[in-house]
């Protein structure tokens, strides 16, 4: 019987939706006959290095955000000689940095937005992109800290001055049409979801309040376009150096007609395991069960790759 630590809580904005999955995970694993040790992870790194001690067969890592699939808990369980779940620590600094995994997706030959890094300050001097456009922390996941910024709107000195997520942001065009996202496991892409939102965009609260957002599985697009996603997802996970499981989000512009412009925004390479997230959902879709998901990436758990 394997000894799985499960990783959940964190210190990163992502902290609850950390929890969630985390609870969810444990009760798989458990129900997969794994012995199962949850440790919710604060700011005290002395003790989760007592708690890995003596060493479990695997770390399920359930963090989100900073700190949790930016590569640096991978680099210290990488440390520890423990294999984990999800990404090592290249793919997830390079996934985790808007700006990296642009360059990265682009020398892939990935389709994505036009768009660059500004200093934050600059924003409330000038629009740094015709309108309308998106400004995005570098270094946050689930939409944090994401604005639109429309014509007719006035809020960038509003934007600037109460960012709190470093000097730089991401500026990209907005693309208009449909949210799409494609999950990934090893190199199989499971199926496209169309994503409404409730609200203006597919934001924190869309993605992990009750009836913040509704999913159509699979998406009715185009055939052209749902390869596209497909084809596009694998790539983009394979281009990062990704592992386990990933999810990769798109714009669909269907605006003018079908088939539309996919553009590939980013790859999260810990997706949420909440009641409301989109990888179970899809592995549902293709006869993969929660816990039989779960057991999945904790055979495929590796470190120092």
């Amino acid at each position: 019987m394997k000894h799985v630590t499960v990783l959940f809580g964190g210190i990163s904005a992502e902290r609850e939706v950390s929890i969630s999955s985390g609870r969810q995970v444990v009760a798989a694993l458990q129900g997969e006959g794994y012995q199962v040790q949850p440790f919710e992870v604060t700011q005290d790194l002395g003790a989760l290095i007592r708690a890995l001690d003596p060493k479990p067969d695997v770390v399920f890592n359930a963090l989100h955000g900073r700190f949790g699939e930016d590569g640096v808990i991978q680099g210290v369980l990488d440390w520890l000689d423990i294999p984990y779940t999800h990404s090592g620590v290249r793919a997830s600094a390079l996934a985790m940095d808007k700006a990296a995994s642009r360059a990265v997706f682009a020398g892939a030959g990935l389709p994505i937005a036009r768009g660059r890094v500004i200093e934050i300050g600059t924003l409330a001097d000038a629009d740094p992109l015709p309108r309308p456009y998106v400004v995005k922390p570098l270094n946050e996941g689930s939409s944090v800290g994401v604005e639109i910024l429309r014509h007719g709107e006035n809020r960038r000195h509003e934007i600037a001055r109460e960012w709190r997520f470093g000097p730089q942001a991401l500026v990209e065009e907005f693309v208009p049409g449909r949210e799409l996202t494609v999950g990934v496991m090893g190199d199989r892409a499971l199926t496209v979801t169309d994503i409404a939102a409730t609200h203006a965009f597919y934001d924190y609260e869309s993605k992990y309040v009750e009836g913040g957002s509704r999913h159509v599985l699979p998406a009715a697009i185009h055939a052209d376009a749902f390869t596209q996603a497909m084809e596009c997802a694998v790539a983009a996970h394979a281009a990062l150096g990704c592992r386990g499981a990933t999810r990769a989000d798109f714009r669909y512009d269907d605006t003018s007609g079908e088939p539309g412009r996919l553009v590939l925004l980013e790859v999260n390479t810990q997706p949420g395991l909440t009641p409301t997230s989109l990888l179970p959902e899809q592995a549902a879709y293709c006869g993969i069960k929660f816990p039989s998901l779960c057991a999945w990436m904790v055979e495929e758990a590796r470190c120092r790759v």
